[in-house]
C-alpha cells in the first residue's frame, strides 16, 4: 500500500476513535462540560504520528463531532483551540522523546499538556467564543475554566497510554510514525 493511502487510512481511523471516543464515552463534569475522551486519541496521534497528524485529529474531529451532535455552535473557538494544542503538543512530544530520563520527559510532557490546554482553551477559545458571541474575552475565559481543567486531566491521563501505545504504533506503521 502506498505512504499516502496508508497515511489517509490512518487519518481517517484517527477522526473516527476521536468522534467515536467523545460521543460514546461522556463523563459530565460540570453543567454540559464532560471529560472528551476524543483528546486521548489527539494525544496518542501528536505523540506517535507527529504534530501535523495530532492537530489534524483534534481540529478535524472536532468539527465532525459538532456536525454529527450539535451544529456548529461552539465548534470555531474549540477546533482552533485544538490547533493550539495539537501543535504544542506534538513539539513537546518530539523534544520529550530524545530525553533519557522519565522524569524530565514525564515533567516536560505534562507541562506542554498545561501550557497548550491553557493557550488553546483559555486563550484561543476564549477569544473566539468572545467575538462570535459579543461577550467580554473575561467573561469566556471564566466560562471555560472548566472545560480547560476537564481537558487537562484527560490529556494528563492520556501520557501513559502514549507512551505505551507508541512501540505498537511504530510495529505497525513504522513509515508514518514519528521519530
Amino acid at each position: 500500500m502506498r505512504k499516502t493511502t496508508q497515511w489517509i487510512c490512518l487519518l481517517a481511523l484517527g477522526l473516527a476513535l476521536f468522534v467515536a471516543l467523545s460521543m460514546c464515552l461522556q463523563v459530565p463534569v460540570y453543567q454540559n462540560y464532560y471529560l472528551c475522551l476524543g483528546y486521548v486519541v489527539m494525544a496518542v496521534y501528536c505523540y506517535s504520528f507527529g504534530t501535523l497528524n495530532g492537530t489534524l485529529v483534534g481540529a478535524l474531529g472536532v468539527v465532525l463531532y459538532s456536525l454529527v451532535t450539535n451544529g456548529l455552535r461552539g465548534m470555531p473557538g474549540w477546533a482552533l483551540g485544538n490547533v493550539v494544542i495539537g501543535v504544542v503538543l506534538g513539539l513537546t512530544f518530539r523534544f520529550t522523546k530524545k530525553q533519557e530520563s522519565l522524569a524530565l520527559r514525564v515533567s516536560l510532557n505534562a507541562a506542554g499538556v498545561l501550557v497548550g490546554t491553557a493557550l488553546g482553551i483559555l486563550v484561543v477559545k476564549s477569544l473566539i467564543d468572545s467575538l462570535i458571541r459579543a461577550q467580554p474575552v473575561a467573561v469566556r475565559m471564566g466560562m471555560n475554566v472548566t472545560a480547560f481543567v476537564a481537558d487537562v486531566v484527560v490529556l494528563l491521563i492520556s501520557l501513559p497510554v502514549c507512551m505505551s501505545l507508541d512501540r505498537f504504533a511504530k510495529k505497525l506503521f513504522p513509515q508514518l510514525t514519528a521519530g
